[in-house]
């Protein structure tokens, strides 16, 4: 019988339970995908702890990649064999199969395996959204990045290495330093030690950044803003450390300063901007310039102790789990 993990109250990974599920055929418009690798993501954390509330019970996760099974009625751009992705739709990605929205399915190209696209359909997507779209890089740029030796950011050190931008990026250990380095990162920054906004000023002349993205929030929040250039950019791209709340007066004080919070439903749609998205990432892959495979693997009854893993900063790169 089918199984999904499922919970039915917020709180620590414990409430995550491997459930029997019914499944049946997709109705139209629905597409049925048996999974190979399914995304774990901080986000799913989020969900479920509570941040982001959803109605319980519920299943989780957001991404994953599999084969279609079966079409229901008026889907003809895919077919029972297909390989596809998806990073949009329902929670419930954490299962072995499901009914999914066939319009959020993204065909797969031969070249790129599935533990590959595993990795890179909301992690790759999100680099592609945040340097092509929120703040378009066109290449001699300067920026700076956090968690530059997450899932997303080692995909970004690859894409600002092939886009001809000079990334700085903050991680939190010499390791992580050391891996970020190896996919590209021009110049890493060492939280436990170092002075991120101080650190930042040494390595541009004292003129600061056009830029940053910033994954982790309330910790980084102050070191982002002077960090900046006059008029720069923070971008609020994730939350792991705690909520930002900023006062519009300290824009000002710090430069008079964007600040964007990107949703990637609002860059991924419609259909035709999604697949260009893709398309995009995928070429890149196709060429060699980036290079993406799990770093941690959980058969999917252990989404718990990757939940953990995850939470503990024990992980760089990409998690997956293996139904």
């Amino acid at each position: 019988m089918p199984k999904a993990i499922r919970f039915h109250e917020t709180g620590g990974a414990d409430v995550l339970r491997l459930e029997n599920v019914e499944v049946g055929d997709p109705g139209p418009g629905q597409a049925r995908v048996r999974h190979t690798y399914v995304a774990v993501n901080f986000i799913d954390i989020y969900f479920r702890t509570g941040r982001y509330p959803l109605d319980l019970p519920n299943g989780l996760g957001s991404d994953a990649v599999g084969v279609v099974e079966a079409v229901g009625a008026g889907v003809t751009d895919l077919k029972a064999g297909d390989r596809v992705g998806y990073l949009l739709g329902p929670q419930g990605a954490y299962s072995d199969v499901r009914v999914m929205p066939a319009d959020v399915l993204i065909p797969l190209p031969a070249g790129v395996s599935d533990a590959t696209a595993a990795t890179l359909m909301m992690k790759g997507l999100t680099a592609q959204y945040l340097f092509r779209q929120v703040f378009p890089l066109k290449g001699g740029e300067t920026i700076l990045y956090h968690a530059a030796a997450g899932g997303v950011g080692l995909i970004a050190c690859q894409w600002a290495r092939a886009l001809g931008v000079r990334m700085i990026g903050t991680v939190s250990t010499d390791a992580k330093a050391e891996i970020a380095k190896a996919n590209g990162c021009a110049e890493v920054i060492v939280t436990s030690r170092e002075d991120i906004a101080k650190r930042v000023r040494e390595l541009t002349d004292g003129k600061g950044v056009p830029v940053v993205y910033d994954s982790v929030g309330k910790d980084t929040l102050m070191a982002s803003l002077d960090s900046l250039q006059l008029r720069g950019t923070l971008v609020s791209n994730g939350t792991t450390s705690g909520p930002v709340n900023i006062d519009s007066t300290l824009l000002a004080v710090k430069g008079s300063i964007w600040v964007t919070r990107p949703a990637m439903i609002h860059y991924a749609t419609p259909r035709s901007h999604m697949l260009g998205m893709a398309r995009e990432l995928f070429d890149l892959v196709l060429a060699g310039k980036i290079r993406s495979e799990p770093s941690h693997s959980f058969a999917l009854s252990e989404a718990a102790l990757a939940h953990r893993a995850l939470e503990s900063r024990q992980t760089t790169g990409a998690t997956v789990l293996v139904p």
